[in-house]
């Protein structure tokens, strides 16, 4: 493993995996909303983030692909790009990306010794320790200004908007993607106080493109816009599209802008990754429009299409047909039931899931559960996770009003045991699912494509 570059001999941490165990061991301080902390450490390292171009991303669901479609156009066209997500679907590093690579070991260990008297000493003060997320979003920060010097940083929000500590960054474009019913117990549970937390990534004469549908959240989005005098981007009415064709090797879509018209392709699948698209090719007719970005039709169209995102809708396996989704929450799934209709065409439908212990699992299994024929629940890997028995108790509440007659039901807590019951299972006119917390997407995928390294986590 690396040992020390550059940090000096009195650097506490000596190697990648312990600056890894060193920031996940700040998980305990959990999800603590709130600037403060971050806005500390960024004034003591100079205040690096001010000297970066940031497109925010926030939403309920299709962060991460907006930032995949983003990043794929603006690399395609020349430009360098980082790219700050998460969770991560293999390794610790992928959520630190530059030009589509993960940041080196070593640069992490690098960063992460410089950070750590910080820390240390402001766990001692009135501010306490900063969390995981913190740290990680400082080092993010870190990494983009003083060692690769992107040209736009495609930086994706941790958790709701207002008060996530990636709100520390003035973009030049922000995003909500969407709005749904996720992490009530923080963001609130309302769509309004949902939408409020999100809308708070709107700054002063940044605009704001969003492909928020209900009628309450876009009126916040528009209310808190007015505020601040940024102009909003609102698809079906500063832009629309609509999917032109569909099939087993991705989708296509017209898209109507402001300023043009264009018909585009992508290879994800998923109907939602039409809305995805939608919203960031609007970012960038607005990068290419008002802030003097070199973006080529060609260059577009090729970035849309080469986008990828893990684990979303995901076929990662072909004989027998396995298809990855990390939906984990009542909208991803009302979109992955409708992917599936819609994508591929199958006999019975296996569906193998495992959650988180804080989810609307009953409106979750409301969308999907109409479809399945065989139902296997298991457990992720993961210290939040959900007793499968639990699990069953909401399914076998709902069964008799939408279950299919003959649905069968089986409970295996162990995800690998569960995996191979759903590829015994599985033949060859039929469709595998797995689908879930993306704790338990993380671990399948790993094991499907037979990848030793995979790490895993938020």
């Amino acid at each position: 493993m690396t040992e020390l570059n550059g940090t000096g001999v009195d650097a506490p941490l000596h190697t990648y995996d312990e600056a890894v165990d060193w920031i996940n061991g700040l998980i305990p301080f959990g999800i603590r909303p709130g600037l403060e902390r971050i806005t500390e450490l960024m004034s003591l390292l100079g205040n690096p983030h001010q000297r970066l171009k940031f497109i925010h991303v926030a939403g309920t669901n299709g962060k991460g692909s907006t930032c995949a479609f983003l990043t794929s156009v603006l690399l395609q066209a020349g430009y360098d790009v980082g790219t700050f997500t998460s969770p991560y679907i293999t390794k610790f590093t992928n959520r630190f990306q530059y030009n589509g690579e993960d940041i080196p070991e070593e640069t992490l260990l690098k960063l992460a010794n410089r950070l750590h008297p910080l820390v240390t000493d402001m766990a001692t003060t009135v501010l306490g320790s900063p969390t995981m997320f913190e740290v990680s979003t400082a080092l993010a920060l870190l990494y983009y200004a003083e060692e690769c010097y992107p040209d736009v940083v495609v930086w994706e929000t941790g958790l709701g908007g207002r008060m996530d500590v990636t709100n520390i960054v003035t973009p030049v474009v922000s995003v909500i993607t969407n709005i749904g019913m996720d992490h009530t117990d923080v963001l609130g549970d309302t769509i309004e106080a949902i939408a409020g937390e999100k809308a708070g990534i709107i700054k002063p004469g940044v605009p704001v493109v969003t492909c928020v549908t209900q009628p309450e959240a876009v009126k916040v989005i528009q209310e808190k816009a007015q505020q601040v005098r940024s102009t909003v981007y609102l698809s079906g009415e500063q832009f629309s599209y609509h999917r032109l064709h569909s099939d087993e090797n991705g989708q296509s879509f017209h898209f109507a802008g402001p300023f043009r018209e264009m018909d585009a392709r992508i290879r994800m699948q998923g109907i939602y990754q039409i809305d995805n698209a939608a919203g960031a090719l609007m970012v960038l007719e607005l990068l290419r429009q008002y802030m003097a970005f070199i973006l080529d039709d060609r260059d577009i169209a090729l970035g849309l299409e080469n986008a990828f995102w893990a684990g979303r809708f995901e076929k990662v396996v072909h004989e027998p047909r396995i298809v990855l989704d990390g939906a984990h929450n009542p909208e991803g799934a009302e979109s992955l039931a409708k992917s599936i209709v819609d994508v591929y065409p199958h006999n019975k439908l296996n569906l193998m899931m495992g959650m988180l212990a804080n989810k609307h699992h009953e409106a979750y299994l409301q969308h999907i559960l109409p479809l399945v024929d065989t139902l296997i629940l298991t457990e992720p890997d993961f210290r939040r996770k959900m007793d499968a028995a639990e699990l069953l108790q909401i399914v076998e509440r709902l069964r008799p009003a939408i279950a299919k007659e003959n649905l069968e039901i089986i409970v295996e807590p162990d995800w690998a045991k569960a995996l191979d019951l759903l590829k015994s299972r599985t033949e060859a006119e039929d469709l595998g699912v797995v689908s879930g917390t993306l704790y338990l997407i993380a671990d399948v995928r790993a094991a499907l494509l037979h990848q030793t390294d995979s790490e895993k986590g938020w």
